[in-house]
């Protein structure tokens, strides 16, 4: 094994391989190996100019694809890789999101669809930032900024452009009408950026046309225009009956529809070309599906795919839909769903799949604040009797684990550990009231959760309760170490990626919109709620932490700081505590799929080595 070398801390151990047979080890690198593909976008009257993602170069980068002869090309070649891209709606240009190593700040670049083009500044007059929304139009182009000093918002048309809208709390970009007449933004006025309202701006002179705010604790989120010219209807996501729903507003008349789908769980969607119907994705308990919403007819039509996930979806001019499925056992592909039900594969990426993992099964667990569902797999040879278990525990916190397909999920099983993903309060999907569970107290919220399904796993034989690692990033990160600090003797290990280690701190240092999130989820600031910061950080606690704990951290990520990771560190240093550091030279996480891969080892090596796997 070697170790890489840092001057301040103990190293993490880069192992030389996890596994002894050379198969397995073959396996579980070609997991990530294997290219893939998002779901492709297209310009909005040039659908032959696609879009997509890939990690075909070992490293995500945008790629360009024309329909019209069948050429596909790599876009972008950054050492970091690049994620965030659109075409402008003629299919000319492609508009791509241009930092420096991963730190999100940045600013709108592009160049030629066709190629033969270097990149240029997109819009000159629009200062650099991190970025807030984004819509391009034929005569007039929307575009977000959001930097230390808040939110800033502009137009451009013919060559001119001007900010419309500032403020010091979060806001952006949310859309823009067929005819680029009305433009959408959100906002958070009312100073809850995790609720936000929707203004309508009139594109000639930014007038208000409409307002639409439902009060404390209930988000409304603009999805996207009516795809057709002189349509003003708006398709919102809302949550006025406890979980998120859809309505279509009419911004000119006021006029508002709720579709009562009759769906458990929560819906997104967007249009079809004509507006008559929406594509509707569906979630509930960890899996998607897709319909189709008749708006005239008011009725709702399942299109049938396996359970799994849903990893984007959209509707082409000819009525066929577009979406990636998977599930916990089978890799991703991009489908094809012509308007006859005809399915097929649409797009593959070079070279070989990623092999098979294991399927996932549910357990629902009564906890404090209801029931929690989790996501639990075993490895395929597992022998009877209790197994060592890693908990691994989503970001976001509004987020959630679903039955797709992870290599991440998969080398843990190779590995000889159980994988219990645990869907806490906070997590999206299981209603307003369980997302907005955390406020006021977040992170020990959660982890009553994470306790009850431990207790449950343990209980119910799956889980060796000697040898049990909790483990995540970002907020996974986070809950990690403080679940090392507050529930001690649970623990054999930790691994915690790119976390919040020193709230405070975090706050100091981290991007607005976080800041501004941070002040919605805790109720104010460090210095208006300094009690509820500290209650919930994990450096008030890390005099309790007494088993290995691995910290894995980017020097330039602006959502989890590398100061307030380091201000953790060193009270762990001070300590008889065994730890050690990874650091790496990207942001929040690593793009390029040789520093996945070796984040992976180190985790996955140091906990076998926690827990006495040989």
């Amino acid at each position: 094994m070697t170790a890489k070398p840092d001057t301040q801390y103990p190293p993490a151990t880069v192992p030389d391989r996890l596994f002894d047979d050379p198969a397995v080890e073959a396996r579980w690198q070609a997991r990530f190996d294997a290219a893939r593909v998002s779901v492709p976008d297209w310009a909005l009257d040039a659908p032959d100019a696609n879009l997509y993602v890939s990690n075909a170069s070992g490293v995500w980068e945008v790629y360009a694809w024309n329909r019209a002869t069948g050429t596909h090309r790599q876009v972008t070649d950054r050492p970091n890789g690049t994620m965030h891209a659109t075409t402008s709606p003629d299919g000319e240009w492609i508009w791509w999101f241009d930092d420096t190593d991963g730190d999100e700040f940045g600013s709108w670049v592009r160049e030629p669809f066709a190629g033969g083009g270097t990149a240029e500044p997109a819009l000159r007059d629009v200062h650099a930032g991190y970025p807030a929304g984004l819509e391009i139009g034929h005569r007039l182009t929307a575009i977000g900024v959001s930097t230390d000093a808040g939110s800033a918002l502009f137009t451009s048309v013919d060559g001119r452009t001007e900010r419309f809208y500032s403020s010091e709390d979060d806001a952006g970009i949310a859309a823009l009408s067929r005819d680029e007449t009305l433009l959408a933004i959100a906002h958070s006025e009312h100073g809850d950026s995790r609720h936000p309202a929707i203004r309508v701006l009139a594109t000639d002179g930014f007038a208000t046309v409409a307002d639409k705010w439902d009060g404390e604790g209930k988000g409304l989120h603009a999805l996207e225009f009516a795809p057709v010219a002189g349509d003003p209807r708006l398709l919102v996501l809302h949550e006025r009956r406890g979980r998120e729903e859809l309505l279509v507003w009419d911004a000119a008349t006021g006029e508002e529809t709720e579709l009562r789908l009759d769906l458990p769980g929560e819906v997104v969607a967007g249009w079809y070309p004509d507006a008559s119907a929406l594509l509707v994705v569906h979630f509930h308990r960890g899996r998607s599906s897709l319909h189709r919403y008749d708006l005239v007819r008011g009725e709702l039509t399942a299109l049938e795919t396996p359970p799994g996930r849903i990893g984007g979806a959209g509707v082409r001019p000819d009525g066929s839909v577009e979406y990636s499925w998977s599930d916990a056992a089978t890799p991703p592909a991009v489908r094809t769903r012509d308007a006859d039900g005809a399915d097929s594969v649409l797009l593959e990426a070079p070279g070989e799949r990623a092999p098979a993992s294991s399927p996932l099964t549910d357990a629902f667990v009564d906890g404090l604040g209801g029931e929690i569902h989790a996501l639990v797999a075993r490895p395929a040879d597992a022998p009877d009797g209790p197994l060592p278990t890693v908990f691994t525990l989503h970001g976001g916190p509004h987020a959630a684990d679903e039955d797709r397909f992870s290599a991440y999920r998969a080398v843990w099983l190779d590995a000889g550990f159980a994988v219990v993903e645990v869907n806490y309060r906070g997590s999206t999907g299981y209603g307003s009231a369980w997302r907005d569970a955390i406020e006021g107290r977040p992170g020990l919220t959660e982890l009553e959760d994470v306790a009850a399904v431990h207790d449950w796993a343990v209980s119910s034989g799956l889980s060796d309760p000697d040898r049990c690692v909790v483990n995540g990033a970002s907020w996974g990160g986070y809950l990690s170490l403080l679940a090392l600090g507050t529930q001690p003797g649970r623990w054999a290990a930790g691994v915690s990626g790119v976390p919040v280690a020193d709230y405070v701190a975090a706050y100091e240092d981290e991007m607005e919109q976080l800041r501004s999130f941070d002040r919605a989820l805790f109720g104010g600031a460090p210095e208006d709620v300094p009690a509820v910061y500290s209650e919930c950080s994990p450096i008030t606690y890390v005099d309790a932490v007494t088993v290995p704990v691995l910290v894995l951290a980017g020097d330039n990520d602006p959502r989890c700081p590398i100061r307030q990771i380091e201000n953790y560190l060193d009270r762990l240093a001070a300590r008889d505590v065994p730890f050690e550091f990874y650091r790496y030279d990207a942001g929040h996480g690593s793009l390029v799929i040789a520093e996945t891969i070796r984040q992976t080892a180190i985790e996955v090596s140091f906990a076998m080595r926690a827990v006495g796997i040989a």
